[in-house]
């Protein structure tokens, strides 16, 4: 099978390729990043010279170039996207153009080509905010309250389009939160520990006590893997570790881990439209495609705490420059 996958360079793009080289000795990648901030083709350093991987630099949203390199392809994995929520709130303009005119210009073009299958990797963010009880599911109303989750929302309803349309072969998967190695340190794990390794204060958005559900990197990874070979047209799974975690609860579990003091955690004003709850009920991939998650949340941030230590170059380099100011103004002030 040739697969074209899109945002590759990114945390979960970069894990998704290298657990299809891995796996399947046959299959060819192409991936297509445009690596902007968060992208790190360090992330690929494993397998950079392997035979059965091309790095195209390039933009998702680029019609000349997305129409060449879906010419021959049997498969597009959509992972590109602009994804922080306080980024999107600082400037929306660009989640539009990427996540939505992105993944329209990616459609054409693969129905154009007749790929055989277009799986949008999105996000449970579009569903909105839980209240105490209940889950999201394949058929809960899309409800986004970010300029990053309305963004995805949107590409969700024009893969949705071309399916109902041009009966055209388009999946879409909703994931909960990811963790694990690689992560760009702007996001909450890696920012805990990443700020305990330098002995920093752990910034905790409100009073600690949003809620999400958590999930390992390598089991979203293997999610979307089942949905490529087994998934129906024109479905949607909720992929979702089971896993629900207060983010204080977090804060305080890593810093216990590390040997740390939970004097660092500083709770800052929270951000505009905060989700108060997600949770995901993953029983129709379960049931359906016959995936569940391998690792257990305790098990999953040990391994994270330890690649961060081992790879301290790689997110040093990150946090400096740019990052920093970008750092400053979410947080400096609050």
């Amino acid at each position: 099978m040739r697969l074209l996958i899109t945002g590759g360079c990114g945390f979960i793009g970069s894990t998704f390729i290298k657990h299809i080289i891995r796996k399947y000795n046959d299959y060819s990648i192409i991936n297509l990043d445009l690596v902007t901030y968060a992208g790190n083709l360090e992330n690929l350093d494993q397998i950079k010279n392997h035979p059965k991987y091309t790095f195209v630099k390039g933009d998702i949203a680029d019609e000349n170039l997305v129409k060449e390199i879906t010419r021959n392809v049997d498969a597009v994995i959509n992972f590109a996207a602009e994804s922080h929520v306080d980024r999107s709130i600082e400037g929306p303009s660009v989640f539009i153009r990427t996540n939505v005119l992105g993944t329209q210009v990616l459609l054409e073009s693969a129905k154009e080509n007749k790929v055989q299958r277009f799986i949008q990797i999105s996000t449970d963010e579009v569903y909105g905010s839980l209240g105490p009880e209940g889950y999201f599911r394949e058929n809960s109303p899309l409800l986004p309250n970010s300029p990053y989750s309305a963004s995805k929302a949107g590409a969700d309803l024009i893969v949705r389009s071309y399916f109902e349309t041009y009966k055209f072969p388009s999946v879409i998967t909703r994931c909960s939160n990811n963790y694990g190695s690689n992560q760009f340190p702007e996001k909450f794990i890696p920012l805990l520990i990443t700020n305990a390794f330098e002995d920093k204060e752990v910034p905790v958005y409100g009073d600690g006590l949003n809620v999400r559900d958590w999930i390992h990197v390598k089991d979203h990874c293997k999610a979307i893997d089942a949905v490529l070979h087994k998934g129906k047209v024109g479905e949607t799974y909720n992929i979702g570790g089971n896993c629900e975690k207060r983010n204080i609860d977090i804060a305080k579990l890593i810093l216990k881990k590390m040997g740390k003091d939970e004097s660092l955690i500083r709770f800052v004003k929270d951000r505009p439209g905060h989700d108060r709850r997600y949770a995901i009920d993953a029983s129709r991939i379960r049931k359906e495609l016959g995936w569940s998650p391998e690792y257990n949340f305790d098990q999953g941030i040990s391994e994270t705490i330890k690649w961060y230590d081992e790879n301290r170059s790689w997110w040093l380099k990150i946090k400096s420059g740019e990052y920093m100011k970008y750092y400053e103004r979410m947080y400096g002030n609050r």
